[in-house]
């Protein structure tokens, strides 16, 4: 192994050591399952735990569809983890077309895990009925709670100003025009002003020290603004959390491994459990490494087995037994 992948691994996973709150992703054989944990949170008021997130089944209405097999498979790997998860997060895009069977479908299928469940919508969840099946299902679409010390938020990220009302879309065309990966009738997504509004006033009263992680289904950065891997008010997002040491952000939609920082923020992007994306052509400048995909046209190529093991005297991890190929500087076993 290199010197500067060496570096680029232990930088990883110091990210969010400042003030105590330590993130490691891991993902399970064949689908993509990521399971985090938060442990030994240097704030007395933290208590270690763990949470998963599944994200992007992208559920068609046929039947035993291999999607459906493949969220199926997720949520039994959340059942047979050794220690449970306090809670999942399902990170957006459970339809793939938003109709009200296919996020039925979804629901019932997540319905197995043994843990408590939050779900933030995306953009395939939404836009046939603006949302209506989606909050009938799972309730508010942005959010936030305080667990074990920890603040979590939920955000709609997905949201565009009315294209379709002057245009005189149906339902079905404005729903098609959002799935396109390259969407330029809809244009650029965001949070928009309530949620904005609602942030500050969610945020205002907790000290700078407490361990903020925040959900989202696009990232709260510009990674590639023209397959919508953005969020367009994502800095006045990361202005009113510039207050706190620490803030995580995790996030799905771009159906890879990624990673990113950008001052207090570390953000840190889930695979789907439906298939996965080329990388973008645009150069990651943190931590310079990318998932490793022989073939992205093979559907399963691409997704491996990570486990994490904790210690208890600073939250870092010790050991990462790695199976075939995620990032190319966490293979083979590497022991940190």
């Amino acid at each position: 192994m290199d010197t500067k992948n060496e570096r680029s691994r232990r930088d990883f996973l110091g990210l969010t050591g400042k003030a105590g709150l330590s993130t490691l992703v891991a993902s399970a054989a064949g689908i993509n399952l990521g399971v985090i944990d938060l442990v030994h949170a240097g704030s007395k008021k933290v208590t270690p735990f763990r949470m998963a997130m599944i994200s992007d089944s992208h559920l068609y209405s046929q039947d035993g569809h291999k999607f459906d097999l493949q969220l199926e498979d997720a949520v039994a790997q959340v059942n047979a983890l050794e220690i449970q998860p306090d809670f999942v997060l399902y990170g957006g895009d459970i339809a793939q077309n938003g109709t009200e069977d296919q996020l039925a479908k979804g629901k019932k299928i997540l319905a197995n895990l043994k843990p408590k469940m939050m779900v933030i919508p995306g953009e395939h969840d939404w836009y046939l009925d603006m949302g209506a099946a989606w909050r009938g299902m799972f309730g508010k679409d942005y959010w936030s709670f305080d667990h074990k010390g920890v603040h979590f938020i939920g955000f709609n990220s997905i949201l565009v100003k009315d294209f379709w009302t002057e245009k005189g879309l149906t339902n079905k065309q404005r729903m098609e025009a959002m799935e396109m990966l390259e969407g330029p009738i809809g244009g650029l997504w965001g949070i928009q002003a309530e949620q904005l509004e609602w942030l500050k006033k969610d945020v205002a009263k907790l000290s700078p020290d407490t361990p903020v992680v925040t959900f989202s289904h696009s990232p709260l950065w510009d990674y590639y603004p023209r397959w919508n891997f953005q969020t367009s008010d994502a800095p006045e997002i990361r202005k009113i959390l510039s207050k706190f040491v620490n803030v995580t952000s995790f996030h799905g939609h771009v159906h890879q491994t990624i990673y990113n920082k950008i001052g207090n923020m570390t953000s840190i992007g889930a695979m789907s459990t439906s298939w996965p994306w080329p990388y973008p052509p645009v150069n990651v400048k943190y931590p310079e490494s990318q998932q490793y995909r022989a073939d992205p046209g093979n559907e399963q190529d691409g997704m491996g087995t990570l486990q994490a093991s904790f210690s208890a005297d600073g939250g870092k991890a010790q050991h990462l037994p790695f199976a075939d190929s995620l990032t190319p500087f966490l293979k083979n076993g590497i022991k940190i």
